[in-house]
């Protein structure tokens, strides 16, 4: 079988090899359809390849008549399976690549010696024979190789452990070993590290270390808030996690709530938007006949449209409204947020009694 030469230009990703076609004529007047011309072999990652070139084209029936095509085939034995990306370009006269005139394939496996992958419709005789690139009855193909090197995993070896930085942290609160402020709440005292804090809440960095900071003072004391709600939020800013309940009694329901209502408006209040969607998510599961009215008081003070949303779609069910209303919380949602029994009062109404909606919201 006659060999056609080829020329290795180095590339970074891989290596291009140009293959000069002397004699087109000659070549497509002796070689048949379905056979080719293979050029001298050349190796890549460690594999040698050839260029097979079929002048009148090759034997895949999907394509029609009248192309050349070109294929890289593995010309080596392998134990192994190969993956390598092969590229064809028509190059003009200064050896550059003619953009219509190039191929790329995606990744392909070669499974064995004579195994191959390329294009059987490269370029269109016709093309070919009318162009500029056929010189003296000569043009020049470059061919691009890239072979892919398998990644050897060694996780069999080496096991990653999750992170447990909230652990460490967490033992820090406890041993409070360098702790630099006190806050006084609720007839406790709770120590903690500045830097700890500044770095999980915007707000307590400006308490402690911005303009509000109180010069020598390590002291600092919260007067609106429950013992319980700030250690509770201390453990939150140390661990990223809510502390485990010491009880899970039944009856502890009613006072789970009342503790993430005031743990979400803790969050609120330092701007620590994870355990306020923890702390609104925690209520929105909790909403029953007996503690909706409270959820939705909590909700219409302090801006909580998902919890308000929650306590609407509970309340549209009329059993579940007339339970509400003779709850204990009802009075205190009557009196202390009118303007939200309006809205809930109007969202019963259909879409075509909107001008009545209307009504009940501006009375």
């Amino acid at each position: 079988m006659a060999q056609l030469p080829a020329a290795i230009v180095a590339s970074s990703e891989g290596s291009s090899y140009v293959i000069k076609i002397d004699g087109y004529s000659r070549l497509k007047g002796q070689i048949e359809h379905g056979n080719y011309v293979q050029s001298t072999p050349f190796t890549v990652g460690d594999h040698d390849w050839a260029v097979e070139y079929y002048p009148n084209g090759c034997y895949a029936e999907k394509y029609e008549a009248g192309f050349i095509s070109v294929f890289l085939a593995l010309y080596s034995d392998v134990s192994n399976d190969v993956k390598a990306k092969v590229g064809f370009s028509l190059l003009d006269k200064d050896g550059e690549p003619v953009e219509s005139k190039s191929m790329i394939t995606h990744e392909h496996i070669f499974d064995s010696k004579g195994s191959d992958w390329g294009f059987s419709n490269f370029i269109k005789v016709a093309d070919l024979e009318s162009s500029v690139h056929l010189r003296d009855d000569s043009f020049s193909i470059r061919c691009d190789v890239t072979v892919m090197k398998p990644v050897h995993k060694v996780n069999r070896f080496i096991v990653v452990p999750p992170s447990n930085l909230h652990q460490h942290l967490g033992d820090l609160l406890i041993s409070l070993d360098g702790a630099d402020v006190t806050f006084r709440v609720g007839g406790e005292s709770f120590l903690a590290h500045r830097s700890v804090l500044a770095a999980r809440s915007l707000v307590f960095r400006a308490e402690l270390f911005g303009p509000m900071k109180e010069s020598g003072n390590s002291l600092i004391e919260i007067s609106d808030m429950e013992s319980d709600v700030f250690k509770s939020l201390l453990h939150f800013i140390y661990t990223d996690s809510l502390p485990v309940p010491e009880t899970t009694d039944e009856g502890e329901t009613g006072r789970e709530m009342v503790i993430a209502g005031h743990l979400l408006v803790a969050a609120d209040r330092y701007n620590i938007e994870r355990l306020k969607l923890i702390c609104e998510e925690k209520l929105c599961n909790l909403i029953d006949s007996d503690v909706v009215a409270t959820s939705l008081a909590l909700a219409e003070q302090h801006g909580l449209h998902r919890i308000k949303e929650a306590c609407f779609e509970f309340l549209a069910s009329p059993s579940n409204l007339e339970t509400m209303m003779a709850s204990d919380g009802y009075e205190h949602l009557k009196n202390s947020c009118p303007s939200v029994l309006r809205e809930l009062a109007a969202s019963f109404l259909p879409a075509e009694l909107k001008a009545v909606k209307d009504i009940i919201m501006t009375t």
